[in-house]
């Protein structure tokens, strides 16, 4: 059996991420928070629809939801931003609740999207932030 040597040329490697130097996302590229909201709603519906409060099952859940809307967020085409997601499940008992988060970003470029979803047993509140990685 002869062996045969292969040249690969640079062309033919596979690329690394390179820098491109962009410091602001074109228009089309933006974290878009309606797009990013309404694909949130459709995962924690499709993920929760029809389910009572279980304290068992919520850390299964939770983690579930945030991995589905990251997939989905990263499906949307936002390449350069990085994704940060947090999905909160509580029994419901006619109590209140407060959730808040800080962050330091830039306005023009970061934003975040969240929906809430309530039935008569839970609620679950979902909010994914989009960061744009310069």
């Amino acid at each position: 059996m002869a062996e045969t040597e292969v040249a690969i040329t640079p062309a033919e490697l596979p690329s690394a991420a390179e820098n491109s130097y962009i410091i602001r996302p074109n228009f089309k590229d933006k974290f878009k928070p309606a797009i990013v909201k309404e694909a949130i709603q459709e995962v924690v519906v499709e993920h929760l629809k029809g389910k009572d409060y279980d304290p068992e099952q919520a850390p299964v859940w939770c983690k579930a939801i945030t991995e589905a809307v990251k997939e989905k967020v990263k499906s949307l085409g936002m390449d350069r931003y990085k994704l940060a997601v947090n999905v909160v499940i509580g029994e419901q008992r006619g109590q209140g609740i407060k959730v808040g988060c800080r962050c330091f970003w830039d306005s023009d470029t970061d934003n975040y999207a969240q929906h809430l979803y309530m039935n008569e047993s839970m609620f679950c509140l979902a909010t994914a932030f989009g960061v744009f990685f310069y």
